[in-house]
């Protein structure tokens, strides 16, 4: 029994884990995203090159004394030289940004289509119970319908298991329609591709009591985390950046001219001193490097206060879901109830009450893992 409901268990997980995989290549939000990280990758290479070079060229018409006179140049300007590592640095941790905001906004459209399938899973495992019940209201109906035809009962027990089977139609009915729009969904992430998850059993997670070991990984794999790493990175390479770029600019090349009966070539250099163009951008970097430490800290601080909380949830739903099951199995009295009914030792109304405490209790049980599992989900995205 054990082995099958694991077998049952790693089945589920590998649906689920199918259905994410054809979504994560259908899905056009993400081609989408990954098209627009490409491009981005693209731009952050964009300002590392040189400046564009000068070539000028002049003709000057004299008199018929002096003649005419031709100007050639050729000119490149570039920054102090060590601007351009810090330009190639910061464009290498712009990169590394653009693929963790992908990661990023990946994970969060997967978790919400897992968070579909785990709602779908629980709606199939409860439609499930519900053919049965409806099943046995249907058998009892029928019962009390031949009973009424030969004078054996009343119209008010006829009545009784009549509305008894009516209200379990229609909860199947609803939940029939919940079904339905939620593989609508999946078909819809899916980029219109029909996709059904029939899978009607959650899977057996045992997480971790110990929240601080749990977190010290998630730390260091959160994509949200792992990007603000490189800003606050970012940040100290564009001061030193503004640092180099406050230094002198500098141009060479060649010129000539070119006079009647005289030609003179050589080579030519200039010096731009930033006095004015770059005046408070190392001041800005700094304030701004502040900012980006700040807020890192306040991100830091939040994210580990919301992980807590879901992991404190989390092990309480665990623990309940196994306490329940457990009590579930122990005070299960449906087949004592049928008997006692068979022999006439307790009416239709108890025999429809006492049921339906038992089936409150497995819908509960089933909200309960949907809970935890979606819980788990949740704490996951931040691995």
């Amino acid at each position: 029994m054990i082995i099958i409901a694991f077998q049952n268990n790693l089945k589920a997980q590998s649906n689920i884990d199918t259905v994410l995989f054809q979504i994560e290549r259908n899905n056009t939000t993400l081609a989408a995203l990954q098209k627009r990280a490409e491009a981005d990758k693209i731009g952050s290479k964009t300002a590392n090159y040189l400046q564009n070079p000068e070539i000028e060229f002049n003709y000057l018409w004299g008199n018929s004394v002096t003649g005419n006179r031709t100007d050639f140049s050729a000119m490149q300007a570039f920054d102090f030289p060590t601007a351009y590592s810090f330009k190639n640095q910061i464009s290498n941790i712009k990169y590394e940004q653009v693929e963790l905001e992908y990661h990023k906004q990946r994970k969060e459209l997967l978790l919400i289509v897992r968070l579909v399938c785990y709602d779908l899973i629980y709606t199939n495992a409860l439609k499930q119970k519900l053919s049965k019940r409806l099943y046995h209201a249907q058998s009892i109906a029928d019962a009390y319908e031949s009973k009424i035809n030969i004078g054996e009962t009343n119209i008010l027990e006829y009545n009784k298991a009549q509305l008894n089977l009516l209200n379990l139609s229609k909860e199947m009915e609803v939940i029939t329609i919940e079904q339905k729009a939620l593989q609508a969904e999946l078909t819809r992430f899916n980029g219109g591709v029909q996709l059904n998850l029939s899978e009607n059993e959650f899977q057996v997670t045992v997480l971790s009591e110990d929240f601080e070991q749990w977190y010290e990984q998630a730390e260091q794999d959160n994509p949200l985390l792992n990007w603000l790493k490189k800003e606050v990175e970012l940040t100290q390479k564009q001061i030193s950046l503004n640092k180099a770029l406050s230094l002198p600019k500098f141009k060479a090349g060649y010129m000539s001219e070119s006079v009647v009966g005289q030609e003179f070539k050589g080579v030519t250099v200039g010096l731009s001193i930033p006095l004015w163009e770059n005046k408070n951008t190392v001041k800005y970097a700094k304030a701004n490097a502040l900012a980006i430490e700040n807020t890192t800290s306040d991100s830091k601080m939040q994210l580990y206060s919301y992980l807590k909380m879901l992991h404190t949830r989390a092990v309480s739903l665990q623990s309940n879901v196994s306490d329940y099951k457990i009590k579930l199995r122990t005070y299960n009295n449906t087949d004592l109830l049928k008997k006692a009914f068979d022999k006439g030792e307790i009416s239709l109304v108890n025999y429809i009450i006492e049921l339906s405490i038992y089936y409150e209790s497995e819908n509960n049980l089933l909200k309960l893992e949907r809970d935890l599992n979606k819980t788990i989900a949740e704490l996951n995205q931040y691995l």
